[in-house]
């Protein structure tokens, strides 16, 4: 098959992100990678989507190390050619819009909004874009069973943050409501109300603010685990999950933001919400997503770039990027087999 991988920009792309672990996989199964970035876009004349893709060569297929393939995404990344989108199969969306609200706002959105042309044109596109313009900022969380959520309040009025945070004995977290990564949290409580009205100033120049009770078990730090088409992603029973510890006095877990990764053992509690937000995940067409749960919530659904699944590779011992191309593989088996039957949100998650 052939396969694209949109991300913000070859040149932040690392080793052990969750894109070039896929990416590194689809080229080791012998298929064709490309890369692409927010501006290679092309639509033609005739109105036909085209794309400037950075091609990686395919190398020895399995014997291909993920050393060798950076090597050659970093050395073929900075050259395009001109093709057709519609000569790709799969087109998966990577990107974080987040990150290009300041200096490229224009970036933000231009993924999904040709990813909507590219599945318009016969690519199966990962995960949906219709779903994922949609899920552009945290708000698209609360559309999720209310009994997996911790309590919230949106707002961009610090009285209401005040009321909140009171309401709570004063411990509270704020976050935007856009961003990622741990970006512009923090956590609230006796020592630190004093300078509320400056940390809602901070957040809220950005947009809304959101203001949510502190889950208990918070200080053992989060667990990221992976679904795919909405279950648990799983081999043999090893999940490609992992615990993120955040230090001392950081509220943020974040691998990005300074924690640290420990492996975990997944139980039925966490089979449990993941079972409880199956449904939506499938009905939106989430092929691929990472969740973060404390205790008995989930704190966020990372449908656009889930990562750390080169760690949980490392702690389970097993290969889940082989598991996900074979989904996407046998994605392409059953469109091929069924020609025009399923849309692309149903397809995704087949």
């Amino acid at each position: 098959m052939k396969i694209a991988f949109f991300v913000n920009d070859t040149e932040t792309e690392y080793p052990r992100y969750t894109t070039t672990v896929l990416a590194h996989e689809a080229a080791r199964r012998g298929h064709d990678v490309a890369y692409i970035t927010p501006g290679d876009f092309v639509v033609s004349p005739d109105d036909s989507l085209q794309v400037h893709a950075r091609h990686i060569p395919r190398g020895k297929k399995k014997t291909l190390t993920s050393e060798d393939f950076f090597k050659a995404l970093k050395t073929h990344g900075r050259k395009s050619s001109l093709v057709d989108m519609a000569e790709f199969d799969v087109l998966m969306l990577r990107n974080d819009p987040s990150t290009e609200a300041g200096e490229r706002p224009w970036a933000e959105n231009i993924g999904i909004q040709f990813g909507q042309r590219a599945a318009e044109a016969g690519v199966l596109v990962l995960n949906d874009p219709d779903s994922l313009s949609l899920a552009k900022n945290k708000l698209y969380f609360q559309s999720f069973p209310r009994e997996v959520r911790a309590e919230t309040l949106i707002t961009r009025h610090v009285a209401d943050v005040k009321a909140f945070a009171k309401q709570h004995g004063g411990q509270i977290v704020l976050k935007p409501l856009q961003g990622s990564g741990g970006q512009g949290v923090f956590m609230v409580n006796a020592k630190s109300t004093g300078n509320l009205n400056q940390m809602v100033e901070a957040i809220s120049r950005d947009g809304y603010v959101i203001a949510q009770a502190v889950v208990p078990e918070a200080d053992k730090g989060d667990i990221r685990m992976f679904l795919m088409n909405g279950l648990p992603l799983q081999v043999d029973g090893k999940y490609a999950a992992m615990r993120r510890v955040g230090a001392e006095d950081d509220v943020r877990s974040n691998i990005h933001a300074g924690g640290k990764a420990k492996p975990v053992k997944i139980t039925e509690r966490q089979l449990r919400l993941a079972e409880l937000i199956r449904p939506k995940l499938q009905a939106d067409g989430m092929f691929l997503v990472g969740i973060d749960i404390i205790g008995d919530t989930i704190l966020e659904v990372n449908v656009f770039s889930p990562g750390n699944l080169a760690t949980c590779c490392d702690m389970a011992e097993v290969n889940f990027a082989a598991e996900i191309l074979a989904s996407i593989e046998r994605k392409l088996e059953i469109r091929d087999e069924f020609p025009g039957q399923f849309s692309n949100v149903g397809l995704a998650v087949m």
